[in-house]
């Protein structure tokens, strides 16, 4: 029996963090579904770290406060996870769980949660695509975006789309770090600097012809 998708999560609250940081995030979150996979609990694992970041984390602030509190030993931390979490969790994610406190990197928790989807939806074939566009898309240009993605990348592509009316028209397309702009704003602005980079050489070219006049 095909084993059930979790249903791509949206982050609406992302968390703040630097290029250093999401490096970081992704070793934790590779290390995570590789042990998930070996386990063929990968599914469940995924929706044990959404339960804890929803279910625990969202609702109880003063847990996470001293789970990330630089003032708590991680030996205590590592030890409240293991009672308060023993029964309910996975050994796999329980596992996880004590070896981020033990390295001290509780703190990181949000961040490799998102970085786990990313992973998890890479190991499904799935890649998340950001679409910035000037005006709301219908049903029928998402639907061909979507396809042009899936024919180029043999990826299943999962939409987050926003409006930028900046834009004026076109899109832009982030997938992973590379962007891909096709915004009539970057064309307008491309074609502003053209016309300025011309119009300097023009000018320094009638100036030199007129030095050599002289």
């Amino acid at each position: 029996m095909p084993e059930p998708l979790t249903t791509p999560r949206q982050f609406t609250k992302l968390p703040t963090y630097n290029t250093g940081a999401w490096r970081t995030a992704v070793v934790y979150s590779e290390a995570l579904v590789a042990s998930a996979e070996k386990a063929g609990v990968t599914e469940a694992v995924v929706q044990e770290f959404d339960s804890l970041i929803d279910d625990v984390l969202e609702k109880m602030p003063k847990l996470e406060a001293v789970l990330t509190s630089g003032f708590v030993d991680e030996e205590v931390k590592e030890a409240m996870l293991k009672k308060a979490f023993a029964k309910q969790a996975s050994p796999v994610f329980l596992s996880f769980l004590q070896v981020v406190a033990r390295h001290g990197r509780l703190d990181m928790l949000r961040l490799i949660h998102m970085a786990v989807h990313e992973e998890y939806n890479r190991v499904k074939n799935r890649v998340r695509v950001l679409v910035s566009t000037a005006e709301p898309l219908d049903a029928a240009t998402e639907q061909v975006i979507a396809q042009e993605i899936q024919k180029r990348l043999h990826l299943q592509p999962l939409l987050d789309k926003q409006v930028h009316p900046e834009l004026i028209g076109g899109m832009v397309l982030r997938v992973g770090d590379r962007v891909f702009d096709g915004s009539i704003a970057t064309q307008l602005q491309r074609l502003r600097e053209s016309m300025l980079t011309r119009s300097i050489h023009e000018i320094q070219s009638r100036r030199d012809r007129f030095s050599s006049a002289n």
